[in-house]
């Protein structure tokens, strides 16, 4: 996984993004986000949260956390009763992310 982010570190924050949006942030991700938030701050010429910033570079809606979650849900459900095991929230996260952003 750390390939990913090789050359794209703001990648690394709009997966964190997505996955914040659909509940699935997990505690050490979220603690760098925030550990982060005066770099970002630095590297954009900006204030506020790193999901703030995230939204602001990327151009994001404020409904867009919403409907993020709808596909989520609507897609967990099809993808455990098809497959019999959970979802994964963090593939989930990437495969958003890559078809809708583009690789950052």
């Amino acid at each position: 996984m750390s390939d990913r982010y090789t050359d794209k570190p703001f990648l690394r924050f709009v997966d964190a993004w997505v996955l914040d949006a659909i509940g699935h942030l997990d505690e050490p991700t979220a603690t760098y986000c925030k550990a982060m938030e005066p770099q970002l701050h630095k590297s954009f010429g900006t204030t506020g949260s790193w999901p703030a910033i995230v939204a602001k570079q990327m151009k994001f809606g404020p409904d867009l956390p919403a409907q993020i979650r709808k596909i989520w849900e609507g897609g967990k459900a099809r993808f455990e009763a098809a497959n019999g095991t959970p979802a994964d929230p963090v593939q989930f996260a990437m495969i958003y992310v890559d078809r809708n952003f583009g690789q950052q």
